[in-house]
């Protein structure tokens, strides 16, 4: 039965715009109150995860200085890292449990929401089984924190649906790593790109999405390599690129096995290098032959003689690197096409050494680590498959639960949903999670979440996700409690706690914990202090792919990070991985991918001409949840707009900042135009971190890749026209 709906002036309060607050006392409190300590940390945007120091002053955190020893980033900070600390002390900040009224939301006590919590999952399991409660997780919570979301899921409440936020991310290319190395990691630390001689970039727009790694790749052009980039818009690292590929959406796959078609014809490969650590080149040699530049170019609206150009300068270099982002990873072939990029480097014996291998720029603050231990619905920690046997025993031993007890694989984020909707699935329980501005065709995400007998949500900020639920506990923001994260490099780097968390809020760790006890499994989740959870996490990645034993916070702080695996005490990490020529998989060989083409889940046709494409812009993060918060980011870039090349404006009479209707098969939307001539003709851009009525996930679709589990949000066919204003439409 549907909850009944929130009166209309709180679906305006909900979805209209976030109010552009200062700080508490004003934008110079810091120089009229000097810090009483400096927190070494890191920055809680992105999954480069940045070394910077936290001005502290009276338990709030007030400003920042620059960290120079830390060695990803040596002191710089992005558009959103410089401005990260002002969301602790915001005045949205949630300070107290809330519980769901006919009327509104009530202020609750912690006792009231925790046992009013516990009562309904335990009613709706007695009732309709343990299945019908699921559990989302995030990609930006402490690692500690996501393991404990898949402990808490599997034992607190027994249910095999548990997944998180990084499943619209980075699972593509995770995947595709598992496949072709056994490992899903970048095979390189990030000065390595330094040493290459060529770097591939596909569907990442570095200079916006990972500024920082935009210095590295100047470095690597420094010392005389040369820049490839494909993507349907000329994005700002582009400028400065020796060779740019304008790609049409969709289409990149064919691309990739073009250039191996052109890297085997030319007798570019390294056969000595396959021979001996490769398994499968002769099948997939054998399925590119089709896909010469000429029909490459039919696919891709590349020019053959680029195709051929990009080919030979990969093929021929010495040291050769591939770096891909959610580009080619949001698709419903996200897999082939991260596989793709694979095979041409395993192809050209580019793995393995300084200066060669295939990167993946993970985009979530803790993207690495929050895949690793658990909290997927396929995975146990130490990226164990929780279909393996071995790997059930031995996480149960560190439960000290049975085997059995530990649930089968259950559904991904994007089918949980879909579950919901259906009435499978009856109580959902998420933290680090906005659902509903992050999930594709997000009206069906509305109307799934409000056909729940019962939804819980942890959160420090009101998002547009949590109004839907009957209770929101009032959480912990990154630097109110300590812990680790894997960043971008797969390098484990220490959270240090800097603050408490405001007023009445709890740190997440805490009230998971709590919960658990209202559940009657507090025997399973005694911890007092997130170090506590982090060597049972040690333990229980032991032995496994992604072996955290040898890894300790004194270590961390030691080495400004220690790069996994790192199964003891005395052994320094592991920066790049496969030098000794031995991959994960049990024969020590790397496996090279089949990558069939295939064409996207909603093509382009004569009603809808062309492609959406959706991604993010500097100042703004993922859902907007935080960076809408805060001013100075505001003002960079205050609302979605579409990009769209002037031809294509013209041929519908759009000039710059008119308002224009976009339309895709399940519905519209009007937005401002931007009329621009770095991208293709063919396609539109518009970023996704707004809701209500400026989300552009209204218009997605939810096609996800079969293996993956993935949605497409990287092509959606669409139509356009111009319209006399914004739509009316409060949604």
């Amino acid at each position: 039965m549907a909850k009944p709906p929130l009166p209309p002036e709180k679906l305006v309060e909900i979805y209209g715009p976030h109010p552009n607050h200062e700080p508490p006392g004003g934008w110079n409190y810091e120089s009229t109150h000097p810090a009483d300590k400096l927190v070494k940390t890191h920055c809680c945007f992105c999954g480069q995860q940045c070394g910077i120091q936290l001005k502290v002053r009276d338990n709030e955190v007030i400003g920042f200085e620059p960290w120079e020893e830390f060695p990803f980033n040596r002191g710089m900070l992005c558009p959103k890292g410089v401005k990260r600390y002002m969301q602790s002390n915001h005045q949205d900040r949630l300070l107290d449990p809330l519980m769901r009224t006919d009327s509104g939301f009530k202020k609750a006590s912690w006792e009231e929401a925790l046992s009013f919590t516990a009562k309904r999952l335990k009613e709706i399991q007695d009732k309709y089984g343990k299945d019908a409660v699921a559990v989302y997780g995030g990609a930006s919570l402490t690692t500690e924190k996501t393991y404990l979301v898949g402990k808490f899921a599997r034992v607190a409440l027994g249910t095999r649906h548990v997944d998180y936020n990084g499943r619209l991310c980075m699972v593509s290319a995770g995947t595709a790593y598992k496949l072709a190395y056994g490992v899903d990691r970048s095979s390189n630390p990030w000065e390595d790109i330094t040493k290459a001689n060529v770097v591939l970039v596909a569907g990442s727009n570095v200079g916006e999405c990972s500024p920082i790694t935009t210095d590295y790749i100047w470095r690597c052009r420094d010392n005389g390599g040369k820049l490839i980039v494909v993507d349907p818009r000329m994005t700002p690292i582009t400028r400065n690129a020796d060779l740019y590929l304008p790609v049409r959406p969709g289409t990149d796959l064919a691309l990739f096995m073009s250039m191996l078609h052109v890297i085997i014809k030319n007798d570019l490969i390294k056969r000595d290098f396959i021979d001996k650590h490769t398994i499968g080149f002769d099948e997939l040699a054998k399925s590119v032959e089709q896909y010469d530049p000429v029909t490459a170019a039919q696919i891709t609206g590349v020019p053959p003689a680029a195709i051929e150009q990009a080919a030979l300068m990969f093929g021929r270099a010495e040291r050769a690197m591939c770096l891909h982002a959610r580009g080619i990873e949001h698709h419903s072939k996200g897999v082939e096409n991260c596989s793709s990029l694979i095979n041409l480097c395993l192809a050209t014996g580019n793995v393995g050494k300084e200066g060669c291998g295939s990167l993946m720029i993970t985009g979530q603050g803790n993207g690495q680590g929050g895949r690793e231990h658990g909290q997927k619905c396929d995975q146990l920690p130490g990226q164990r498959s929780i279909e393996d046997p071995a790997a059930r025993e031995h996480v149960a031993k560190v439960w000290k639960i049975q085997p059995d007890d530990i649930p089968q694989k259950g559904l991904s984020a994007v089918e949980i949903m879909e579950a919901i909707h259906r009435g499978e699935i009856k109580a959902l329980f998420s933290l680090c999670f906005n659902p509903v501005v992050s999930l594709p065709d997000s009206n069906f995400t509305r109307d799934a979440l409000d056909k729940l007998e019962f939804f819980g949500v942890i959160d420090f900020f009101m998002s547009e996700t949590a109004y839907h639920a009957d209770v929101v506990f009032a959480g912990a923001v990154q630097e109110e409690e300590e812990g680790v994260v894997a960043n971008v490099e797969g390098r484990v780097i220490h959270i240090q706690k800097a603050v408490d968390p405001p007023g009445n809020a709890r740190s997440d760790t805490r009230i998971l914990c709590e919960l658990a006890k209202y559940l009657g499994k507090q025997e399973y989740f005694p911890y007092t202090q997130p170090r506590e959870v982090f060597d049972e996490l040690r333990e229980a990645s032991r032995g496994g792919v992604a072996d955290y034993y040898g890894i300790t916070y004194e270590k961390i702080d030691q080495q400004l990070g220690v790069f996994w695996p790192c199964p003891s005490l005395d052994h320094p990490g592991t920066p790049r991985l496969f030098e000794d020529g031995t991959f994960f998989h049990r024969d020590g060989k790397a496996r090279f991918a089949l990558t069939p083409y295939r064409e996207s889940g909603d093509p382009v046709d004569d009603q809808y001409p062309y492609y959406l494409t959706t991604g993010r812009v500097v100042s703004q993060y993922l859902s907007g949840t935080q960076t809408r918060r805060i001013g100075a980011l505001v003002d960079q870039y205050p609302e979605p707009r579409l990009e769209i090349h002037p031809r294509l404006a013209s041929k519908h009479g759009i000039a710059d900042g008119d308002w224009v209707k976009l339309t895709t098969r399940r519905f519209s939307m009007t937005v401002k135009s931007m009329l621009v001539k770095t991208i293709r003709p063919d396609t539109v851009f518009v970023p996704y971190h707004w809701a209500g009525k400026k989300s552009i996930n209204r218009l997605t679709h939810r096609t996800i890749d079969p293996r993956s589990k993935i949605p497409e949000y990287k092509v959606s066919a669409c139509t356009l026209e111009r319209a006399p204003g914004p739509s009316a439409d409060p949604y």
